[in-house]
């Protein structure tokens, strides 16, 4: 697909600095633009990509884990830090003049330099991952910042050449593969060009009122300083005017589809971002790309995401003697773009059974490590996690879980309890869980009236009311049907209303972890099942096996 003709039916405004392939300004390399896609079944285009089906091991795998893990973790205090950071006022900006000095004098730059990762220790890591339950792992490529976490041709601010000076993605798919995971990369990178834009502002108030913050700072101001040779734009991308209402902080939010007066990215810098993430396909193998973008990144004003997809799919498909086990992670999608790849519905749930395999992605707390969510005590308990966990798999979905991770690298006690009281779970019952599909209905109970309707770009996580013992969620394994009970029923018998003898006539009630054999009878009203006295109440959910 030609980019004039996008932009020209969406009636957006092509930038005089786009026009040229070297734009002054863009702050990026030209460097492999042209790179030929992969040769096999897909193309470039929508309805190439069309012919997508979900490889069996996603549809299998239902819980995922993920760090999102980076430099905006070295500060410990939350998401889009180096975003906040420029935003005079903000909780993170007094922060950062704090603990750092000011964002004139020591930007986002330079609290990569701070970053060492001295503890982190993907082995062990992944150890717990795996006990939890976790059929796949998902680590952080690169974020809004634009650092690259691995060992990256095309952008120079990586981690092997600056910060923990090591190549992290090799080490997480070298520690995920080991242990038989699914291994993924999350790719976040496209929008930094309109994200940083807070690091052009200055002041507005007080003795440093109108100094500019180093948003535009290029290699030349370096000599002498840790950075020296290298372009602070090709981490920053800001040497270009603001976007429409730019000092407005919630416009990026509105302007996120690349609409609303952006200020559109050079080809240059569009062509970058596809070479960064072609070569970390390429280099690490991922099974699955995970995209912080409405549909594909920079769609629709340039193909990049078209053609990454492309290249993904294909070379998969060639590794694979032609069999297809990619999965790429896309958000707001329309129905034909939910056909080309797996819609992710970020801190949300469907509130129906989906047709196709689809995925929810949550975190404990905070998306970037929030030291006051330790000190609170207030990450996702496991219950809350598993409840989620299955009320998204009776759904025919995945749950793909942050775990954070200080700046170091280390995982804080609170959050390894959380894991913990998963991994506990997940020992008695998993076989509910792994490898299941959906029943005819996902559940019954009080937690299903006035759900919250789920909006186009997801985030009705907690809106619903929170589910007790009446609340029951059905997954199927071949002829078994699994009833996961959320909570201990009070009443001595449990109803299970959906099982009428019309629904399905039952011949045994398993109590799994125990595989006690319990009573039971079948009415008009549903299957009535003499619940066990001896078991330990205090677990999130509990399950029947029902033949």
């Amino acid at each position: 697909m030609k980019r004039r003709s996008v932009i020209k039916a969406l009636g957006i405004a092509i930038p005089a600095l786009w026009l040229s392939r070297s734009a002054a300004g863009s702050g990026l390399r030209t460097l492999h633009a042209n790179a030929p896609i992969a040769k096999a079944n897909f193309k470039p285009d929508w309805k190439s990509l069309e012919q997508y089906r979900v490889p069996d091991w996603f549809r299998d795998a239902k819980f995922g884990i993920w760090a999102h893990w980076g430099p905006q973790c070295q500060p410990e205090r939350g998401d889009w830090y180096a975003r906040g950071m420029y935003q005079e006022g903000s909780d993170q900006y007094k922060y950062h003049v704090q603990k750092y000095g000011h964002p004139s004098k020591f930007g986002f730059k330079d609290v990569i330099n701070e970053w060492k990762a001295d503890k982190w220790d993907p082995e062990s890591l992944l150890d717990l991952y795996k006990r939890a339950g976790a059929q796949y792992f998902v680590a952080l490529a690169n974020h809004h910042d634009n650092m690259d976490l691995y060992d990256s041709s095309h952008q120079p601010w990586n981690a092997v050449k600056m910060g923990p000076k090591k190549d992290l993605m090799a080490g997480w798919a070298k520690a995920a593969k080991k242990r038989g995971l699914r291994f993924g990369a999350s790719v976040h990178a496209a929008h930094a060009w309109t994200w940083y834009e807070t690091a052009q502002r200055a002041d507005k108030k007080g003795t440093l009122k109108g100094v500019p913050y180093d948003g535009k700072v290029t290699e030349s101001d370096g000599k002498g300083k840790w950075w020296e040779g290298f372009d602070p734009q090709d981490l920053y991308a800001q040497n270009h005017p603001l976007s429409e209402n730019s000092l407005d902080d919630g416009m990026i939010h509105r302007q996120w589809h690349w609409g609303e007066g952006v200020n559109v990215p050079t080809k240059n810098y569009c062509d970058t971002f596809h070479d960064r993430t072609v070569e970390l396909i390429d280099k690490y193998a991922p099974d699955l790309v995970y995209f912080d973008d409405t549909a594909l990144p920079l769609w629709p004003i340039d193909d990049a995401g078209l053609r990454i997809a492309a290249h993904y799919y294909n070379t998969n498909q060639q590794k694979h003697k032609g069999k297809l086990e990619a999965v790429i992670n896309g958000k707001i999608l329309d129905e034909q773009q939910r056909k080309c790849m797996v819609w992710d519905i970020e801190r949300g749930q469907s509130n129906q059974i989906e047709e196709d395999p689809w995925q929810t992605c949550t975190c404990i707390g905070a998306w970037h490590y929030d030291r006051r969510i330790y000190d609170n005590k207030s990450y996702k308990s496991a219950k809350t996690v598993i409840h989620m966990l299955v009320d998204v798999v009776s759904k025919n979905g995945n749950l793909l879980l942050s775990v954070p991770l200080r700046g170091d690298g280390s995982i804080d006690s609170e959050a390894q309890k959380t894991v913990e009281g998963i991994a506990s779970w997940m020992d008695v019952n998993s076989e509910s869980i792994i490898g299941t599909r959906p029943w005819k209905l996902f559940g019954e109970g009080p937690a299903m009236e006035g759900a919250a309707p789920l909006s186009a770009q997801g985030f009705n996580e907690g809106k619903n009311k929170p589910f007790t013992a009446q609340d029951i969620r059905f997954t199927t394994k071949g002829d078994v049907l699994y009833a996961i009970v959320m909570g201990w029923p009070e009443a001595e018998n449990l109803l299970v209303k959906s099982l009428t003898a019309n629904n399905r006539r039952v011949k045994s009630v398993t109590f799994v972890g125990t595989n006690e054999k319990l009573k039971f009878k079948q009415t008009a009203d549903g299957l009535e099942v003499t619940w066990p006295q001896v078991a330990d109440g205090s677990q999130p959910a509990y399950v029947l096996k029902i033949s």
